[in-house]
Parts: structure tokens; C-alpha cells; sequence
């Protein structure tokens, strides 16, 4: 038995039923969304969007490294992209480790990742702040584009806007 047997066999149901053969690589709503991996999120699904809409930027804690921007550039320049959400979410394993803490647990089986920065999260709202300020200054991006900020509760399906200007009662509309 493979160890990917299962997701094969999934694809394959999938694949008989596929209906998205006509999309393009365009973000049909103009949108880039930089989220965490974490499996609890359904971007498309809690912001209303269907595959196609937007281009889905994922990463441990949501954070906005370099390579992020690269792909922010590429999506804004080649792929319809005009507006981008930076969404963490509660309860992130980023948020309940220090890199020290994360550098000690890969030495302890041997792997040296002294070398990686890996962007934990001691205080999330300050992060996201700093990851949008990061966006908008860069000059690899368009000047003006618009840019926000909101994180996503995984216990209410909730967002909670960080930095969209006015939130309409307290969560995105």
C-alpha cells in the first residue's frame, strides 16, 4: 500500500466530476488572501468566494516573508490581482512558540535550523500590522493598492478586522 493511495483514489472521484476546466489563472475577484496552513481554515468558503476568485497565499502563521511578497508581485502583475487580505487566525501554533523553541525541538532530532527565521508570533495583532506595513511599502507593488488585515476565529467562522479602515460592527461584511 502506498502512502498516497487514499489521496489518489480521491482525486480520481474528483476528476469525474470536475467543472473547473474553464477557469483561467486569473483572480476572477481581483483578490490575493495570505493565510496560515492550518487545515481548521477554508478561505474560499469564509469569504464567500468560489474557485477562481482569488489567489490563496498560505504559510505557517499567515506571515508576509519574502518570498510572499515575490508571489504577491507575480499575482499583481500576471494574474489579476488588485486588492490583497492578510488573514491569521486564533489559537496558531505560531503564537504558542518562540523560533528558539522551534530550533531547539528540531535539534533534538538532529536537524540544525539555526538558519531559518521562522517568523513566530508573540503578539499577532502587532505581527499582522507589521506584515501589512510590509505590503504597502513595498516598491515592487503598486502605491494605493488596497490592503487589510482581519483574523479569522476558528471557533466562530468570525473575522475580526485588524486593518480595513471602518469594520462594519466589529467584523468584516
Amino acid at each position: 500500500m502506498n502512502a498516497f493511495d487514499d489521496l489518489l483514489a480521491a482525486n480520481a472521484e474528483y476528476a469525474a466530476a470536475f467543472e473547473h476546466s474553464g477557469l483561467t489563472g486569473k483572480a476572477a475577484r481581483g483578490l490575493a488572501v495570505v493565510t496560515c496552513m492550518d487545515s481548521r481554515i477554508d478561505p474560499l468558503g469564509l469569504l464567500g468566494l468560489r474557485p477562481g476568485d482569488a489567489k490563496i497565499l498560505r504559510n505557517a502563521g499567515a506571515r508576509v516573508t519574502d518570498d510572499v511578497l515575490r508571489t504577491l508581485v507575480l499575482a499583481v502583475f500576471l494574474l489579476g490581482v488588485e486588492r490583497v487580505l492578510v488573514m491569521p487566525h486564533t489559537d496558531c501554533g505560531m503564537t504558542k512558540v518562540t523560533d528558539a523553541d522551534v530550533h531547539e525541538l528540531t535539534a533534538r532530532q538532529g536537524v540544525d535550523t539555526r538558519s531559518i527565521d521562522f517568523h513566530t508570533i508573540p503578539d499577532q495583532e502587532k505581527a499582522l500590522r507589521h506584515d501589512l506595513t510590509k505590503i504597502r511599502s513595498s516598491p515592487f507593488l503598486p502605491p494605493g493598492m488596497p490592503v487589510g488585515g482581519a483574523i479569522y476565529d476558528v471557533r466562530t467562522g468570525r473575522l475580526q478586522p485588524v486593518d480595513l479602515g471602518a469594520p462594519l460592527n466589529g467584523t468584516l461584511a
